[in-house]
């Protein structure tokens, strides 16, 4: 500040001096040289508009700024700066005027005099400077007397604008326990006064309010903490109050605030704390696995990821009755049931329960463990259960020839209640339709109720129910297998009816067949066969068995047999076969033979008989099938043959009927061939043409007669058709089988209007005439086909009687 007030004397000590040296007459340099603040004129020689001749050379002017101090608050007006031409002699001939930015308006200046003076106050933040022009004119003239000159009028600054904060409001954060000096934020304020022209726009910041927890820097404004122990739980914001002073902070400086909010940011410093040191919760004993028992929760002073937790057990006096996980969304502990609840093993658990933060900061280690513990207490509450078995499952096993009534084996179960009631048995009959077994009730024991037998079944389930004796309600099952065990009690058996054959000319030791055997029973130790022949042909001649020790036996030729059909074809042979399993049992089977002729290879050309061949092919059930359904076609056959020969009786005295027993009208003309609905003409046809005569014998060649011609005869015979039909109509009456007909169909002729031939294929049939019927084509499609068939026939009428003739 002080630097400049001496540069600003020193600069108009230099320019007193000049106008001294020079005096009034003298001249400047260019027209741009600077002039006193009090606007003295400059000349320059050969100015214009100033009479030649003269001994000096008149120099133009140009003007130095002038100043103006803003904000004046005088009542006069604020003298500005004097201009003057060298030209003006004093006596009022010269005229001064301005033009530009508030000439006229904020500016005025004095014709006679130059003086300017401005009328209005000044504010130097809305505009720095104005630029004008001058002119000297001679007043009478108006000529201009001198070059325009631009000249320029600067505000010049006072500090009347405080500093202004424009970024607020100003919201800042800091995390809790910083240490001092920790960076806050920045804050700025702006002043309007000139930067350049002293210290008005110098700006220093200060803490007005809470200084006690935080400091500003005086040149930057950054705010930074003061202590080291700003504690979120405690407080979590603070409002600091920074105020700007311009004149670098001296006395009689303008200033500004703003209020800076800081939000404490948390950290994990606070350590989970149960607020309880014991819970108390009950459940059932008979709650499922998994069922929820009851939420603890342990706070934490902290907020956001800092209060995440995990939950864990530390230590539980019940095996692990009960587990804990932690819900994410409310940070609990959820304590639920892992294992089955006995009340009556254990009527109350104890279980500790710890708490631990997440996201442990390990810059706060010292100040403790953040962890905490818990008692969850857990009460069983009793519950009326069903008897329990023991064991839950039972395998028995009892032997197939056990006695009716014999014990198979016992089942227990109790009531596990405190009360242990007696309990009752029983069995699930669903279980044991037949109702093999019996319990006993009290006891659990059972007992065979019917003789058993492996081999029809080797294995029974049982559904056991025991139910409390006070509360039949409460009942449980056990699932109980009873296996049967094998006693040798079925002897063995050839495994199929074997039936084989051999050849006449079979060589000695030839294999005629191997034979195997099934045993229904099942010993532990496997099944072992002998094989041998009856006694009674332990000695045959013609066959030897070998047992191959391997439960089948194999049957050979002997060495000097010899066989011959005629003499005997078929061979019966018995086979004893005995098992190894205590009781030895045996059976006898027995091999059938039969001799037969084979080709040289050895195959069997033909036996004496079929059944044989049969026998290979079907089994007994399916020869039996087969002799069933030739018995039913046989019957059936008879059936048939029965049934044809009773109606030949009732058609003897019928054949005559072709007709049927019905007399029909026909007196339309009907649609042509095509017409679907007409009536059968083919009875009376055929009647006409074969003819019967009394009692349903044919009528003798005599008695034909053709047909009559209908619409070309004038004289109608209906005497052929009244004698038929009364014939029909009086046996009819006469014969009681025959049932009454409700519908009298007579055949009559067309009517004796109509205006065309008659169209009847009865008159066409009989009649030899040459009749055309090409007519008929001309009367639509229907009629076509009638055309062709009678034209055709008509053609092939006169065909035949050309080849008769």
């Amino acid at each position: 500040m002080a630097s400049d007030h001496f540069s600003r004397a020193l600069l108009l000590l230099l320019l007193s001096l000049l106008l001294l040296l020079w005096g009034p007459g003298c001249s400047v340099g260019p027209p741009s040289a600077p002039m006193g603040p009090a606007g003295a004129r400059l000349e320059e020689p050969g100015s214009s508009g100033l009479p030649p001749g003269s001994g000096r050379v008149k120099r133009g002017w140009v003007w130095n700024q002038f100043f103006v101090v803003e904000e004046y608050t005088g009542t006069e007006p604020l003298y500005v700066g004097k201009i003057h031409s060298d030209s003006d002699e004093g006596d009022g001939s010269i005229k001064y005027t301005i033009s530009g930015e508030g000439a006229g308006t904020i500016f005025l200046i004095d014709e006679l005099t130059g003086d300017i003076h401005a009328t209005e106050r000044l504010d130097r933040e809305q505009k720095t400077f104005y630029t004008l022009r001058a002119q000297a004119r001679d007043r009478q003239t108006d000529r201009l007397l001198e070059p325009e000159s631009e000249f320029v009028i600067k505000v010049q600054d006072i500090n009347d604008s405080e500093p202004r904060f424009l970024g607020g409001p100003y919201i800042g954060s800091v995390a809790e326990l910083s240490p001092i000096g920790t960076s806050v934020m920045q804050v700025m304020a702006s002043d309007a006064d000139d930067p350049t022209y002293g210290s008005s726009a110098r700006v220093v910041y200060s803490v007005l309010e809470g200084e006690q927890h935080f400091t500003v820097d005086p040149r930057t404004g950054v705010i930074r903490t003061a202590v080291a122990n700003l504690d979120r739980e405690t407080q979590d914001r603070y409002e600091v109050v920074v105020r700007a002073t311009d004149m670098a902070g001296q006395l009689g400086g303008l200033s500004g605030s703003t209020t800076v909010t800081v939000v404490i940011t948390d950290v994990n410093d606070n350590p989970p704390r149960f607020p309880q040191k014991m819970y108390q919760f009950s459940v059932l004993e008979t709650v499922p696995v998994g069922t929820l028992v009851g939420r603890v929760k342990a706070e934490d002073a902290d907020v956001g990821e800092n209060t995440d937790m995990t939950y864990q057990v530390k230590d539980e006096d019940g095996l692990g009755a009960f587990r804990v996980s932690t819900d994410s969304d409310t940070q609990e502990a959820l304590v639920s049931v892992h294992k089955p609840l006995n009340f009556e093993a254990q009527g109350a658990h104890t279980v500790v329960v710890e708490a631990l933060n997440k996201f442990a900061d390990p810059r706060f280690a010292d100040l403790g463990t953040f962890r905490d513990q818990t008692i969850v207490r857990v009460s069983v509450l009793d519950v009326d259960e069903p008897p329990e078995f023991q064991p839950p499952e039972g395998l028995m096993e009892v032997a197939e020839d056990a006695p009716v009534g014999s014990a198979v084996g016992t089942v227990t179960a109790r009531d596990p209640d405190a009360a242990n009631e007696p309990v009752r048995y029983a069995i699930d009959r669903t279980t044991d339709r037949e109702q093999i077994f019996d319990i006993d009730p009290q006891r659990g024991t059972i007992v065979t109720r019917q003789p058993l037998d492996r081999e029809a079944s080797g294995w029974h389930n049982l559904s056991i129910l025991a139910t409390e004796a006070g509360n039949p309600a409460q009942e449980s099952r056990m699932t109980l297998r009873i296996r049967i065990l094998d006693i040798n009690d079925n002897p063995p058996e050839l495994a199929t009816p074997y039936e084989a054959a051999v050849c006449e000319d079979a060589k000695p030791g030839q294999l005629i067949q191997t034979i195997s055997v099934v045993d229904r029973d099942e010993p532990q130790s496997g099944h072992r066969f002998y094989f041998t022949l009856a006694p009674e042909v332990s000695n045959s001649r013609h066959f030897s068995l070998l047992d191959i020790e391997d439960n089948t036996a194999a049957l050979h030729t002997q060495h000097l047999a010899t066989f011959n059909r005629q003499e005997q074809d078929v061979f019966l042979l018995p086979i004893l076969v005995v098992d190894s399993a205590p009781p030895t049992l045996s059976s006898t089977g027995t091999l059938t033979i039969r001799v037969c002729g084979c080709d040289s290879a050895g195959a069997v050309q033909s036996c004496n008989t079929t059944a044989y061949v049969v026998a290979t092919s079907l089994s007994p059930g399916a020869l039996i099938a087969l002799l069933v359904c030739v018995l039913i076609l046989v019957v059936l056959v008879l059936l048939i043959l029965t049934l044809k020969r009773h109606q030949k009786g009732h058609l003897a005295s019928e054949e005559d009927e072709d007709m049927r027993d019905n007399v029909i009208k026909y007196n339309d003309e009907g649609g042509g061939e095509q017409d679907t609905e007409a009536y059968d003409m083919s009875a009376l046809r055929s009647l006409y043409d074969l003819g019967e005569g009394q009692g349903g014998a044919p009528l003798p060649s005599s008695e034909l007669r053709p047909l009559p011609q209908w619409g070309q005869a004038p004289d109608l015979d209906f005497s052929l058709f009244k004698d038929y039909i009364s014939r029909k109509v009086g046996q009819a009456n006469e014969d009681p089988s025959v049932p009454p007909y409700d519908s009298f169909q007579t055949y009559a002729f067309e009517g004796d209007d109509s205006p065309l031939a008659s169209l009847s294929s009865i008159a066409s049939h009989a009649s030899s005439s040459e009749q055309d019927f090409s007519y008929l084509s001309g009367w639509g499609p229907r009629f076509r086909q009638l055309a062709a068939l009678y034209a055709g026939h008509h053609h092939r009428g006169r065909a035949e009687d050309s080849e008769e003739s």
